[in-house]
């Protein structure tokens, strides 16, 4: 095994992958079961762990790239929401530099293990900042070494205790997954116009069909309603509510089971020309003479407003005349074979320009060097293509299956690697008095940075979701964020853990470096 990198790399994805489907009271370890079974075969022989260097920063950056990609959709429109979650982690992670100090001194621990021990409780890039910054010493890995799986198990332990949580998070946004979509049939009773009516002018509410004088057709929004109409209300169910309440009552009849005249149906965006372009470009009404209501993208149904932008793999739901259905389908591509094919040339190309500036290394005051790194260079590149969408003819958001398998790929193959490496120096130190110290010290102000975050999260009322995704880019560990999605569908979880893990790596590499040199 020790001459076959790969072979033993291959073992310990199967027996992590294994490992983290046993269940732990609440919690299964998922992905984060690579970072174990690797302590494990690692601590066999040292050879393990060697000449993998290459493949754990193949497996961090793809997984890195990847979630930027699905934050940078959210990130923008949700900062006004998350710019106190945001201030809330610098003063978490200087809280916890300054506790990781004072610990180390009262335990008696050098200034080279507590910086690798605040690299790896936060597990975190900022190891290559803090090897630098202590000359390469021995023992910073070995402070990285323990502290790495007690930032896991302490980390993912107090995700498991926040994520499905209920406290009201009035000042959060609604989950699109949580609150789902209704269609209603809807009897009109007076003369309005469709901007009159609740939820229209903001787009909560959306209307296709439109039954006037026993026929049927697609709703033109500039007309106005007629007394005895029968319209199709679609949105989130409070906001069809309202709307059925202004204009009259429900129907007896669902107008969707007459389809002679008006029909629907899911299509599979897989048209390249469409991908990275929003609903009101898409010019439906004028090219199909018909309306989108709903986009579902992955496991969430949501409403088709004029500024969501379409991504490879979404699934539109077109109300068009039933003459003009065909050609919905070949406006849209509706192809699986198509839409499960990478584009290598932008992915290629992200990922190269996320290289790019990670290496882009800055000098500071006191010594101290600035580079995002392996890690947050691509993270930052693809939030930023993320909001992009597309740039001339490159095309940079990946069909969602595609996406998910490449992170979890990543993923695992990174804790593996990790894993690996540290498995002699855990296992030579882990029962020791300086080992448990190590442990100790990590595990205390891991959760002193934590109730700090917490507490700023219920102070500006955001939701648990969004709190757990945030505590997860807080301790920048991607197997957490992995189980916090596991347990609770729900968009804001990588909103919150993109906006975290890059802010908070950016951080970490300055502070680690300040801790080395104190």
């Amino acid at each position: 095994m020790a001459a076959n990198p790969l072979l033993t790399l291959m073992i310990v994805l199967a027996l992590g992958g294994l490992f983290g489907q046993i269940p732990f009271g609440p919690i299964r370890f998922g992905a984060a079961g690579a970072l174990f079974m690797g302590l494990v075969v690692g601590a066999l022989d040292p050879r393990f762990g060697q000449g993998l260097g290459l493949v754990k920063s193949l497996g961090v950056v793809l997984f890195c790239y990847t979630v930027g990609l699905v934050a940078g959709t959210t990130f923008r429109s949700d900062l006004r929401r998350q710019w106190g979650l945001m201030l809330a982690g610098i003063l978490g992670l200087v809280a916890m530099a300054g506790a990781g100090v004072g610990l180390a001194s009262a335990l008696g621990l050098t200034r080279n293990i507590a910086a690798g021990a605040y690299a790896g409780v936060l597990t975190s890039p900022a190891i290559d900042a803090a090897i630098t910054a202590t000359g390469g010493a021995p023992d910073t890995l070995v402070g990285y070494a323990l502290a790495y799986p007690t930032g896991v198990i302490v980390g993912m332990a107090v995700v498991a205790f926040i994520v499905a949580r209920r406290w009201p998070g009035t000042g959060d946004s609604p989950s699109l997954a949580e609150a789902g979509l209704t269609a209603r049939s809807v009897v009109v009773s007076k003369q309005v116009m469709c901007h009159d009516v609740p939820g229209w002018s903001e787009q909560a509410v959306k209307f296709s069909y439109l039954e006037r004088d026993g026929a049927m057709r697609v709703l033109n929004p500039t007309e106005p309603f007629e007394p005895g109409d029968r319209v199709l209300a679609v949105g989130n169910p409070d906001d069809v509510a309202m709307a059925v309440d202004f204009l009259g009552h429900d129907s007896e009849r669902t107008l969707t089971h007459d389809r002679r005249e008006v029909d629907f149906r899911r299509f599979l965006v897989s048209n390249p020309s469409l991908v990275g372009r929003s609903i009101a470009e898409l010019n439906v009404s004028g090219r199909l003479h018909g309306i989108v209501t709903r986009v579902r993208r992955g496991d969430i149904d949501m409403l088709a407003r004029d500024d969501l932008v379409l991504q490879p793999g979404d699934r539109v739901l077109a109300v068009v005349p039933s003459d003009d259905l065909e050609g919905a389908g070949e406006f849209f591509g509706d192809s699986e074979r198509r839409v499960s094919q990478v584009d290598a040339l932008t992915l290629g190309l992200g990922i190269l320009l996320g290289l790019v500036a990670g290496f882009v290394s800055i000098p500071l005051p006191g010594g101290i060097r600035f580079g995002l790194g392996a890690a947050a260079g691509p993270l930052v590149v693809g939030m930023i293509l993320g909001g992009l969408h597309r740039v001339g003819p490159f095309r940079w958001d990946l069909p969602q299956p595609v996406g998910a398998t490449l992170r979890q790929l990543g993923l695992m193959i990174f804790l593996a690697c990790v894993g690996l490496a540290s498995g002699p120096s855990f296992v030579a130190k882990a029962f020791t008095w300086e080992g448990l110290s190590v442990v100790a010290m990590s595990a205390l102000i891991l959760l002193l940075g934590c109730a700090v975050l917490i507490v700023a999260a219920r102070a500006v009322k955001l939701s648990a979701p969004r709190t757990a995704g945030a505590l997860a880019g807080f301790v920048g560990q991607p197997a957490i964020l992995a189980y916090a999605n596991g347990r609770v569908n729900d968009e804001r979880i990588d909103s919150a853990y993109g906006a975290l893990f890059a802010l908070g790596t950016v951080v970490k590499i300055l502070l680690v470096q300040v801790i080395a040199l104190a």
